[in-house]
């Protein structure tokens, strides 16, 4: 793997790091609240800026318009996409929307991290902004 070209690397450890410390500590039965309540406690300790469940625009791959907006469960340091859910797997649709939602949007990376399975293992979802027509149509 080619580390030089990992986006925004160090972010990116301390973020899973995060993520392995709820999990670690609270192990796959609770609810997807209490993750989210337990990564925020997580990333306030690390001194990591986020929201919560921002807004994001999703915008018109055709004009660049803003068409909808997306709630994921967090937005770190206004670089990178968290979805959580806490379900015994990942479904492919949870995937592809978290894809999806990264195609029409300006980020460039999401976590799609799910604290109910019991191989725990966040998936790293990519999607830079030079393969979006749009974000030049951007206003």
């Amino acid at each position: 793997m080619d580390t030089d070209n990992f986006l925004e690397k160090d972010l990116s450890y301390e973020i899973v790091g995060c993520f392995f410390d709820v999990r670690n500590k609270y192990g796959s039965a609770h609810n997807e609240r209490v993750y989210h309540r337990t990564l925020a406690e997580q990333f306030d300790i690390k001194k990591i800026k986020y929201i919560s469940e921002p807004k994001i625009e999703v915008f018109s791959l055709d004009t660049g318009r803003v068409i909808a907006q997306y709630v994921p469960d967090f937005l770190v340091e206004d670089k990178i996409v968290i979805e959580l859910k806490a379900k015994d797997f990942n479904s492919s649709k949870s995937y592809r929307q978290t894809l999806e939602y990264l195609k029409a949007s300006k980020y460039e990376i999401a976590y799609l991290v799910n604290f109910g399975e019991e191989n725990f293992k966040p998936v790293r979802l990519i999607y830079t902004n030079n393969r979006k027509n749009f974000i030049s149509l951007i206003k």
